[in-house]
């Protein structure tokens, strides 16, 4: 009669164990300057409010991890000039779970610092790998597939990926190509050893992949045990691992910065898509359905502001406008809020902040050449 509540507290010991080996690293050293000139060089993306619900992307990435794993197991990585930034916003981050880049060397050397330095804290860690910045519509949903992932990898020696149904040709995201007949089981839901990646395609080619039923977006979300990415580090960037594989005794220490100086001066810069993923045989794209956006452009909210909100052809975001015949634009003031009057305008933004104001074409390349013509101009403190 005893025996079912002493069941549960063995299932409970067990789920906080498996816990306490569960964690976070969330990367948030971008510098989002496709969505200038809100963001900016020294105040990114990931630290706005852009959708104005009154936390920060990289706010509601922690909120959302707080929930699936304890929270004193969340690590950033970010640039050393964001520091205070993510102090500030990340009250309850621990001091020794900032790690800060020096340099910007892309995403497999920030990957590379996080597993060596974790292997210190607790080499049975499995982790999840997020980017700061994305948008998630169904946490629920997210949360169930983040555990399972998380489960999977504790006793698997696989990367996982978890890769998003496309439902229209997007040729700003990256695709994966899941071998249909190499199937697995995560908790009941099926994944795929993966045959191919494939970066940013043509338009011709994103409606080649999302007619075969073959690809997923890449949401650049991972899922590993750090016992297997080590060994995929050493296998596939193994002058990467080599710097990284040195710190084992200057990691939590007050040596520590001057060491991750020194390797990220040696260090190449590389992807961890690229460095890694492409090359690797362990894999594996877990399709999920948790609704997903990595919102990484002007273009990519205003599509996401007018389906949401239903707000008709334009994305207005501030409290006085008077627009006449302005079709397909986005109108947004940031800071200090102006009236905003203006005619005969079609796909066209105009931001307004509180030291600029920018008036082109909502089209990405026109704003890309914009950016990086301001140094050219004596206008670069405006990056």
């Amino acid at each position: 009669m005893h025996s079912a509540p002493n069941g549960k507290r063995i299932i409970y010991f067990i789920r906080d164990k498996m816990e306490k080996n569960h964690y976070c690293i969330i990367m948030a050293g971008g510098l989002g300057s496709r969505f200038w000139p809100v963001s900016r060089n020294s105040k990114p993306k990931q630290f706005l409010d852009i959708l104005g619900t009154g936390r920060t992307f990289i706010q509601h990435t922690f909120d959302r991890f707080a929930k699936i794993l304890p929270k004193e197991n969340i690590i950033v990585v970010t640039s050393a000039q964001y520091e205070s930034l993510v102090r500030e916003q990340l009250p309850d981050l621990k001091e020794e779970h900032l790690l800060l880049e020096p340099y910007r060397r892309n995403t497999a050397p920030c990957m590379a610092y996080a597993t060596y330095k974790l292997m210190v804290e607790n080499p049975e860690a499995s982790v999840v790998v997020t980017p700061s910045d994305h948008l998630i519509m169904d946490d629920g949903v997210f949360s169930q597939t983040i555990l399972n992932a998380l489960d999977y990898a504790d006793s698997n020696d696989v990367l996982i990926t978890l890769g998003i149904k496309p439902n229209r040709p997007e040729t700003a995201y990256g695709y994966i190509q899941a071998n249909k007949n190499s199937a697995l089981n995560i908790k009941g839901n099926v994944a795929y050893n993966v045959k191919t990646f494939t970066e940013k395609p043509s338009k011709e080619l994103a409606e080649v992949f999302v007619n075969s039923g073959e690809f997923l977006w890449n949401s650049g979300i991972f899922i590993w045990n750090t016992k297997t990415i080590k060994r995929e580090l050493e296998s596939h960037q193994s002058e990467i691992a080599l710097l990284f594989g040195e710190g084992s005794d200057f990691y939590y220490t007050q040596n520590e910065r001057a060491f991750v100086t020194k390797v990220y001066e040696e260090c190449k810069s590389i992807s961890i898509d690229y460095g890694i993923m492409e090359k690797t045989e362990k894999a594996v794209v877990y399709p999920a359905a948790f609704g997903w956006s990595d919102l990484g452009t002007w273009e990519a909210l205003y599509g996401f502001q007018l389906k949401e909100n239903n707000t008709g052809e334009n994305l207005v975001k501030c409290d006085e406008v008077l627009l006449r015949d302005v079709k397909n634009s986005v109108v947004m003031c940031e800071g200090e809020q102006k009236a905003i009057i203006a005619s005969g305008l079609e796909n066209f933004m105009i931001i307004n902040t509180p030291d600029l104001v920018l008036v082109c074409p909502r089209d990405e390349s026109a704003l890309k050449t914009l950016f990086a013509e301001l140094p050219l101009n004596e206008l670069g403190k405006y990056q």
